[in-house]
């Protein structure tokens, strides 16, 4: 078969993640613009708000302008400092990453693993080997810095294993907040966290409703909480730090990251159809796995059996020894046939930013990006597109 640049098939272009916007979003927006009720106050801001605790057990929710903004305050308000450090993974969309430099913190990087989310294990025995306890807070032997947080991912909706982490980092002061932002719907059926949602384990979680996510708001964040002081310090901060909103008296530095009342008028819309959504993914996820791991050389990654994952993104392993072709090969191919794919994220201790910082025993993320290939993952995909993706990776 001949791969150029020229597209092979014409026909329905089969995107990768793009938004389904078919229930009451245009009825509450239209609301919205109807009673000129359109920036960050108005019913639906709140109301997403207390849609979000309900659905996650979540005594708190702070709307954000987007799941970036959520992961900045959340790192303000677990007390992360400028020259402190966050453990962060490595494999992840680089937005938590670059949130722990706007407070002029450090990173310092963890390997993934068979699920694309943080190392628990090496994390722990980074932790224990290559840290001290001093002042009841915990320093890197090596910087001599504190450690004062730790972000974990929950990568393509896949709970990330919390238990273990959560009384090592309680022990040494160093704050858990979870990007759930991929991950919304994900909870653990297993062990102690048994029937928690993401986003609730650790001090702080923040959302994202970017247009690729299970759910959007076009964009928009949120913050979680079960601290009421948090919660409130957190809308303050987000809502430009106002101590007297009359007289413009600011007593801290604040931020424009509140949602707008129509984008939460859209979340409300899109959460009223969240386990739909979820159930469609779950099901596709399925299809493509008893497809294409029928496939030599080809592989659909595995979902923790510790949770229920919301089954967001599905990633493609290929074993190019066998397949005959690598990712970047597969995806050029695919794009011909007018099917849109994308490589795992470029490894965040390897880009020109973070090379200097420190990561430890990095493995996995190197071997899973050479492989990893994300298929089309829209919940308006059919069984017949599902299909049609196949038969083309069956032919490749």
């Amino acid at each position: 078969m001949e791969k150029t640049g020229t597209v092979i098939e014409s026909g329905k272009f089969i995107p990768l993640s793009v938004p389904s916007i078919k229930g009451n979003e245009w009825n509450y927006v239209k609301e919205c613009l109807d009673t000129e009720w359109v920036s960050s106050t108005g019913k639906y801001v709140d109301l997403f708000e207390e849609k979000i605790c309900e659905l996650t057990g979540s005594k708190y929710a702070v709307a954000t302008v987007n799941g970036t903004s959520a992961l900045h305050i959340s790192l303000i308000l677990a007390g992360v400092e400028a020259g402190n450090e966050v453990l962060v993974p490595t494999v992840t969309f680089i937005a938590p990453v670059n949130a722990v430099r706007y407070l002029n913190a450090e990173p310092v990087f963890m390997d993934c693993d068979d699920f694309y989310n943080i190392d628990i294990e090496k994390t722990i025995e980074f932790i224990i080997n290559e840290t001290i306890v001093k002042d009841g807070s915990c320093y890197n032997k090596e910087s001599g810095r504190k450690i004062a947080a730790i972000i974990p991912v929950h990568v393509f909706g896949c709970a990330v294993d919390l238990e273990p982490l959560i009384d090592i980092c309680r022990d040494r002061k160093i704050k858990i907040i979870e990007d759930a932002t991929e991950s919304l719907r994900t909870y653990y059926t297993k062990g102690k966290l048994k029937d928690k949602f993401t986003g609730t384990i650790g001090d702080l979680g923040c959302f994202s409703f970017n247009g690729n996510k299970i759910i959007t708001t076009g964009g928009g964040g949120m913050i979680l909480s079960d601290t009421p002081g948090i919660a409130e310090k957190a809308k303050y901060l987000t809502t430009q730090a106002k101590d007297d909103n009359i007289s413009y008296i600011h007593n801290e530095i604040g931020y424009n990251y509140r949602l707008t009342n129509i984008q939460a008028a859209m979340g409300v819309a899109q959460l009223e159809r969240l386990q739909e959504y979820v159930d469609i993914k779950k099901k596709n996820y399925f299809r493509y796995k008893k497809l294409i791991d029928r496939i030599n050389g080809l592989h659909l990654a595995e979902v923790p059996g510790y949770a229920e994952s919301n089954y967001w993104f599905y990633s493609l392993q290929i074993d190019k020894n066998i397949y005959g072709m690598d990712k970047e090969e597969l995806m050029h191919y695919l794009s011909l046939y007018k099917i849109q794919s994308r490589p795992l994220w470029y490894p965040n201790h390897l880009q020109k930013q973070y090379r200097n910082c420190r990561s430890f025993r990095i493995e996995k993320a190197i071997f899973y990006h050479e492989k990893t290939l994300n298929l089309p993952c829209s919940v308006s995909l059919t069984e017949s597109d599902v299909d049609y993706v196949v038969e083309k990776l069956k032919n490749g």
